[in-house]
């Protein structure tokens, strides 16, 4: 079994299948909201010749929706004077053909109001999509671009989250909340145009109370808004739990843990509730508010407006298109109030997902275009001291040793001498403390990882296989690797006999879990990667840990002829594997204490060979 690495001290989130189902994540409160969402507009420039043009079809469906109660206060005022000429008996009585003109002009301008605020809501909807697209494939190209500690000290769960809830909020929120913003502020101050031009004393009246509302919502807004942010994050933390909890769901029915991890998740969910109804609580307060002083414009403007008709200083039909204006008015400050909930969920998004862009990076190679020369396998440890980040304590201490080309290697060691960590530093997982790595005299400091990364395979004690068939698992250690050349990797790999015996053979799918071949099989399946990728240099960690003893041969024998020519490095606690290696790296607490060949080793009677005799102890009591 693979040794633990101490990770360093956590930011936050929990480390998915490394610790209990009951780890916590401190939530943080929102940081800078403001940046946030002017973040968001740069990230929307793009897209700025579509959210102009919905601008403008907006406009023009507002204005041509604000010209409606027009026609209707003229047409109240025509049946008001045709119903008096027919009560008395002067003038023409009721002028059914202005009525119906006006009838005309109303559904001419309600269908064009129509026609632009679907042209509009078809640009919004494009925009929105388009924006979260970019969203996702920046934070996975920035997931690939992050340091493997990030994913240390965060929840898988988490990330997801980041990716999945977030991003789904800000798409929605594009989605709804331009269109509401560009109409409702369009609306309102075209309504207050009209509102002033058909009466000042009214439009005052109705606006007065705006101030105050103003007010009150932003009181409201600051106060919700730190729960809104608790709410995304507690919502990371819950999805943490569930992923974590699925993962191991095998152990937590074999140790009967169901309980403890239920007891887990109901206290991450309770903390998701209560942010959560304190969230939409604040902030469900401003649409009553909203409606309270809707109603109080209703009453001034009907008390102040009846008074001017009475006194003969209003038409009857300039009421009527004010009570309407005051209708429409209402409208985008019920929206606007609406829109504070979707306002605050996406500043509280925006901030996580900017957070996770803004992330420290992978450092680059000091000439990141530079390419590795072809690698022979010549590898050299200078002096390498290594420490894991936000961590005091030193992993690996002023390590050194010498590989030749072609050498097969291997680095045994008690639990936690360094043994993994090496071997990731050999491939750039980590960047040094302090010292070099060279292979073939090229210090791997100086080239991209990628490139370093190219001239080695490795195989882990944890097998990793995607939701895709036998054969394409296969060829992602060489992608484009033809049938032939995946049949003869899994041959060499031993692997070929049981895959011709599975359904479908080579064209088998292995599920989400990966759980419809065995532990072995998947194994075999990495070991065939491997050896499709044909790289100069390779790694095993512990390889063969989940085969049988027989299979374990065959791959042995497998190994030996894919090893010759090629620098191998071999993790290994079966120390019975590795005694034909040229060259044996005894570590103990990332110090090599001896080094040599087997048989050179046991005549020294010291470290290795108590560890090696220590074995066959076990195996004899």
């Amino acid at each position: 079994m693979a040794e633990k690495i101490k990770t360093p001290p956590r930011r936050g989130g929990r480390i998915s299948g490394g610790r209990g189902p009951g780890a916590m994540m401190p939530v943080e409160k929102a940081k800078n909201t403001k940046a946030a969402l002017l973040r968001l507009v740069q990230y929307l420039k793009p897209y700025r010749l579509s959210l102009a043009l919905a601008l403008l079809l907006c406009v023009a469906s507002t204005v041509f929706a604000i010209l409606g109660p027009k026609q209707f206060g003229q047409a109240t005022t025509l049946l008001g004077d045709g119903f008096k000429s027919m009560v008395t008996g002067a003038g023409a009585g009721m002028d059914f053909a202005a009525l119906g003109k006006i009838l005309l002009k109303l559904i001419a301008i309600y269908g064009t109001s129509v026609l632009f605020a679907w042209c509009n809501g078809f640009l919004l909807a494009k925009v929105a999509t388009s924006a979260s697209l970019r969203l996702r494939e920046s934070l996975l190209s920035k997931i690939n671009r992050m340091p493997i500690s990030y994913f240390h000290s965060n929840s898988h769960g988490d990330v997801l989250s980041r990716i999945t809830n977030d991003v789904d909020t800000l798409g929605q929120s594009l989605n709804q909340g331009i269109s509401q913003i560009l109409s409702s502020g369009t609306l309102v101050l075209g309504l207050l145009v009209m509102m002033f031009s058909s009466s000042w004393q009214l439009a005052l009246a109705a606006v007065g109370v705006l101030p105050v509302m103003m007010i009150a919502m932003m009181i409201i807004i600051k106060n919700s808004q730190k729960f809104f942010k608790k709410q995304q994050d507690y919502l990371g933390t819950v999805n943490g739990t569930v992923e974590e909890t699925f993962a191991g769901h095998v152990v937590v029915k074999a140790y009967g843990g169901e309980a403890k991890a239920t007891e887990a998740f109901e206290e991450e969910n309770q903390k998701l509730y209560h942010a959560n109804w304190r969230a939409q609580f604040l902030s469900g307060i401003m649409h009553p508010l909203t409606q309270l002083f809707g109603n109080l414009n209703y009453v001034f403007v009907c008390v102040l407006g009846a008074g001017l008709v009475a006194s003969g200083r209003l038409p009857l039909g300039t009421i009527t298109e004010f009570i309407m204006y005051i209708r429409q008015f209402n409208q985008p400050l019920m929206q606007m109030s609406q829109m504070m909930n979707i306002f605050q969920q996406t500043a509280a998004a925006a901030e996580r997902v900017f957070e996770f862009l803004d992330e420290p990076e992978e450092t680059l190679a000091e000439n990141n275009a530079a390419v590795l020369p072809p690698v022979k396998g010549d590898v050299t440890f200078d002096h390498v001291h290594f420490g894991y980040e936000d961590s005091d304590e030193i992993v690996i201490n002023d390590f050194s040793a010498h590989i030749k080309a072609g050498q097969k290697v291997a680095i045994v060691g008690p639990t936690g001498a360094g043994k993994t960590t090496l071997v990731k530093l050999l491939m750039r997982f980590h960047d040094l403390s302090a010292g070099t790595i060279l292979v073939d005299g090229h210090d791997l400091a100086e080239y991209p990882r990628q490139e370093v990364r190219k001239a080695m395979g490795m195989v882990l004690q944890d097998t990793w296989l995607t939701n895709a068939s036998i054969a394409d698992n296969i060829r992602y250690g060489k992608l484009g690797a033809t049938d032939a050349e995946v049949i003869a990797a899994a041959t060499t790999a031993q692997a070929h006999h049981f895959i011709k015996a599975l359904p479908d053979g080579y064209r088998m799918e292995i599920n989400e879990e990966a759980n419809n071949i065995s532990q072995g099989q998947k194994q075999l399946l990495t070991i065939a990667r491997t050896v499709l990728a044909d790289n100069r240099i390779l790694i095993l960690d512990e390889a063969t840990s989940s085969v049988d003893t027989r299979t374990e041969i065959l791959i042995q024998k497998a190994m030996d002829r894919l090893m010759e020519g090629r620098t191998s490095f071999i993790i290994a606690h079966r120390l019975s594997t590795i005694r034909n290696a040229d060259l044996i790296l005894c570590l103990d607490h990332g110090d090599i204490v001896e080094q040599g060949s087997h048989e050179t080793l046991l005549a020294l009677d010291g470290f290795y060979a108590k560890l090696y005799n220590s074995q066959f102890e076990k195996l004899a009591a």
